[in-house]
């Protein structure tokens, strides 16, 4: 018991003398947040105005303990060798407690990774590779937006209620395509074992070659498809699948393809039919999310896209952590996560103890063209929670801490 105290004493004493300048006086609570401002700003720069409105309502409420939170957000320009020298500069230079951010996968496994070696709390707001919290997984990452593997078992539980059986996929070739093909492949074959894989495609991201990649699908024959492709890659895969007649007959199955980021752009030629998750803020009526569209859009002049609703409920997580948090060392937040559960417009999550991976879901539904615009229609939001492997599975997936 001794031994125990004193090895905790010491630990304390010693984290307090580490503290950055911002945990140790008495201004703002310094939050370092990195993002692709610049290289994805379609969404970078929503999600930043969702963070910013939440951290508004958490300072004008009066803040942590008396003191305001301030995030200083710097542009990694979408390269993890400058997102580790920001995070760096953020965490011994700037005085942040903690980071936050990321949309590509490998910047956002990069950032954990030296989280880890260094001791830092780093929340994962967007990066959705599984290996984040299971294979790469360390103590000092948490990850809120719904993963990789929860939103391919979504349209996986979808896809198995088709009579389809000839699946052929097309993914980003990286971390977060390869995993969302790997879940998608897992989950569905559990639900329907007679399911064949009959073609892969794996575009370099953002330099899809389209019109070889809908000639490759076509030639597979597949009774459907399953699309990860997102932002520009997204728009010329539709573009051409509609002008070759690729999705003519078939049941397509799409991750990421109804946010609004990359949905509204393509206007009158969105596709239709497609099963996909997404975000559609213009059918909210009378609940917490209409409250937060109808408060989102006054404050930017602006309607929300789904990087909104992640930035925002950032915010949301990151003063919930503090607030409970016992100090503003890296370990009392690192502790203050596990377990943390945080109420936003989608309801509550949590931040599971057994992986860091938070049970926030995604909605779900058919895209549709309304008024010359693309929607998602027919849609239900899916609890985060009910589509993870069980803890034993969990388990054998997480790395050793």
């Amino acid at each position: 018991m001794f031994r125990r105290t004193f090895t905790a004493l010491s630990a304390a004493v010693l984290a307090a003398f580490a503290l950055p300048a911002a945990a140790q006086e008495d201004g703002p609570i310094v939050i370092g947040e990195i993002n692709h401002f610049k290289r994805m700003a379609a969404f970078a720069e929503p999600y930043r105005k969702g963070y910013e409105m939440a951290i508004e309502e958490v300072n004008a409420a009066g803040g942590i303990a008396g003191r305001e939170i301030a995030v200083i957000y710097r542009d990694d320009q979408g390269e993890p060798g400058e997102a580790i020298r920001i995070a760096e500069e953020l965490m011994t230079r700037e005085g942040a407690v903690m980071l936050t951010g990321s949309i590509l996968s490998n910047v956002g496994l990069a950032i954990s990774s030296l989280a880890d070696r260094k001791g830092w709390v780093y929340l994962a707001s967007e990066p959705l590779a599984d290996a984040l919290v299971w294979s790469e997984g360390n103590p000092w990452t948490f990850r809120l937006r719904a993963s990789t593997y929860m939103q391919a078992a979504m349209l996986a539980e979808e896809a198995a209620k088709t009579e389809a059986t000839r699946f052929a996929t097309i993914a980003p070739n990286y971390a977060y395509g390869k995993d969302a093909v790997a879940a998608f492949k897992e989950v569905l074959t559990a639900l329907k074992p007679e399911v064949e894989f009959v073609g892969e495609q794996w575009p370099q991201l953002f330099q899809i070659d389209a019109g070889a990649e809908v000639q490759a699908l076509e030639r597979a024959k597949p009774d459907a498809i399953y699309n990860v492709t997102f932002g520009p890659d997204l728009a010329k895969f539709v573009r051409e699948g509609a002008d070759r007649g690729l999705f003519e007959d078939r049941a397509v199955f799409g991750l990421l393809s109804g946010e609004p980021e990359y949905l509204e752009p393509l206007g009158a030629e969105a596709p239709e039919g497609w099963v996909v998750t997404g975000y559609p803020w213009y059918a909210f009526e009378g609940d917490a999310n209409a409250e937060f569209v109808a408060d989102y859009t006054a404050r930017w002049e602006e309607s929300p896209k789904n990087g909104s609703l992640v930035g925002y409920m950032t915010g949301l997580s990151v003063a919930a952590a503090l607030e409970r948090a016992e100090s503003f060392a890296p370990e009392a937040i690192r502790a203050a996560f596990e377990g943390l559960s945080v109420t936003g417009p989608v309801g509550e999550v949590t931040y599971r103890e057994i992986d860091n991976q938070s049970t926030m879901g995604a909605f779900v539904g058919t895209t549709a063209v309304e008024e010359g615009a693309g929607v998602m229609v027919d849609w239900a939001y899916r609890d985060g929670a009910a589509y993870l492997p069980e803890d034993a599975e969990v388990k054998t997936r997480r790395a050793a801490e």
